[in-house]
């Protein structure tokens, strides 16, 4: 007879306890871990910054117009063409549809685009005394500016706190769960509520950095991601620090940045203009 020591376990019953599923996070503690990832954010890329050329409103306007469906890239290495032919929404308004165009062919949907900077200029010269307006309800009345593009101009140009909601933005706050919203408003509205006003453009920046540099749509560098154990979706990219590494983009990875030019505290190369070779990895 076999002894109780080492027997198996009564029919029906189970020998080890099943682990309990984890708890889900309350929104206070999702809240405080949104607010620990903007300060480690903000010491991973104190540089952070728009990363459209432009030395004033009209120019970040209409830079941000232009990077609809395409890199901040290719507008900083189109714009310096553009502004020397029309530096002012008088000039720009003026322009021949044509011209315009061609100077904006390398942005992509250059019709719809050039039909865009030709209202709004003539928006701003006709009702606006040739200025960019620095409040949310004139500039979306602009042909070809919504809330996004109103929001990059108020906080960058106006020094107004505001979250812009792009791709890589929506992307990332979905993926550290800070929101499940895909409607970019009804982001806007949730982050907004997360985080103090004053915090507002800063963490639109770092957050495009992030999504740009290291948090990648198809292949996250999880392995080599300085916030990775603060991120509920730790695992969905490369996890081996090596491999991880070789994913890194712009300044992390030893590859010029997006501006022609960048901020003076900015620790990668600038880029090439439009046609240039590209900086030496």
């Amino acid at each position: 007879m076999a002894s109780a020591k080492g027997a198996a376990a009564p029919q029906g019953k189970v020998s080890a306890k099943k682990p309990k599923p984890a708890k889900p996070e309350s929104r206070l503690a999702m809240v405080r871990r949104a607010r620990r990832i903007n300060r480690e954010l903000a010491e991973i890329y104190p540089y952070a910054h728009p990363e459209l050329d432009f030395r004033n409103p009209f120019e970040l306007l209409v830079a941000t117009v232009l990077s609809a469906q395409t890199t901040d890239l290719r507008v900083n290495q189109t714009t310096p063409a553009l502004f020397a032919a029309y530096p002012t929404p008088e000039d720009m308004a003026a322009a021949a549809p044509e011209h315009l165009e061609e100077l904006i062919r390398p942005t992509g949907f250059f019709r719809m685009k050039a039909k865009s900077l030709l209202g709004l200029s003539q928006a701003l010269r006709d009702d606006f005394g040739g200025e960019v307006p620095g409040r949310l309800e004139d500039l979306v009345t602009l042909p070809g500016v919504g809330r996004k593009t109103a929001n990059v101009v108020l906080g960058n140009a106006f020094g107004v706190p505001g979250i812009t909601v792009d791709t890589h933005f929506g992307r990332l706050v979905r993926r550290w769960k800070w929101t499940e919203q895909q409607d970019p408003e009804k982001v806007e509205a949730e982050i907004c509520a997360i985080f103090p006003k004053s915090e507002w453009t800063m963490l639109s920046h770092r957050v495009v950095f992030h999504g740009r540099r290291i948090c990648h749509s198809q292949r996250p560098a999880c392995g080599a991601c300085p916030i990775a154990p603060l991120c509920p979706a730790y695992g969905e990219g490369e996890t081996d620090p090596e491999k991880a590494r070789k994913l890194l983009k712009y300044e992390k990875g030893g590859q010029p940045g997006q501006r022609l030019t960048p901020p003076p505290d900015y620790p990668g190369l600038p880029a090439p203009p439009l046609g240039g070779a590209p900086a030496p990895s």
